[in-house]
This record gives structure tokens, C-alpha cells and sequence, in this order.
């Protein structure tokens, strides 16, 4: 039996604090997605191999990463590392791209965890 994947895309109303820890969290993401980003590219072009980082490891140089959702940090990194897949697979794509702070979508993804969504 096959397992079906399936989003759910909500619409909420928080209070002003859960608008500001939301902004931290799509703020951080940005961050997190551009930093691991540019540790890929550096290490590739001193090593000629692909660096295999982890938002654990950014989290010692910047505690305030721990303040957001970590399951929104570890998609950043399944992000990161299916846009270099995909970008090896066909490279048609093009190779992954920084996240603008005006240009992107102000968005973030995280799990369910018992049937309730964490935000």
C-alpha cells in the first residue's frame, strides 16, 4: 500500500507575537538556506567535493537560530539539498540561487507532528 503525501495550506490570524516569531522564522530560514548555500560553494571550489553541512552546526556559531522552529531549519536543508540534485540531474535548471529578502516568497515549511501542525 502506497503512502500519499499530502500539504495542507492554512490561513491563520496570529497576534502580534506570533507575527513576529512567524518573521523570525522566515527570516532565519532566508538566512540559513543563503549561509549553507555559500559554505556548499566555497567548499566545493577548495575541495572539489560536496560539503555536507547541517543547521545543527550553524546553530553554535548563531544561537539565535535556536529561537525558531528547527523543523522549519531542517527543510531549509532538504530544500538545499533537492535544488543541487535537481540542478545535477538536469541542469537545464540552473544552479541554485540565493534568497532575496524582497524577491522571495515570505513562506516557510514545516511538519506535522501528531496530526498538528507546529508553527
Amino acid at each position: 500500500m502506497r503512502k500519499i503525501n499530502r500539504a495542507v495550506k492554512i490561513r491563520i490570524y496570529p497576534n502580534k507575537e506570533q507575527i513576529t516569531q512567524i518573521e523570525k522564522t522566515i527570516g532565519c530560514s532566508r538566512f540559513l538556506y543563503n549561509r549553507m548555500l555559500a559554505d556548499k560553494i566555497r567548499h566545493y571550489q577548495e575541495e572539489k567535493k560536496m560539503l555536507k553541512n547541517t543547521p545543527a552546526g550553524y546553530k553554535k556559531e548563531y544561537p539565535w537560530l535556536k529561537e525558531v522552529d528547527s523543523l522549519a531549519l531542517a527543510n531549509v536543508q532538504l530544500n538545499l539539498e533537492g535544488a543541487f540534485r535537481k540542478f545535477f540531474r538536469e541542469p537545464g535548471v540552473g544552479f541554485p540561487h540565493y534568497k532575496s529578502k524582497k524577491h522571495s516568497r515570505r513562506s516557510y515549511t514545516t511538519n506535522m507532528v501528531n496530526g498538528n501542525i507546529c508553527l
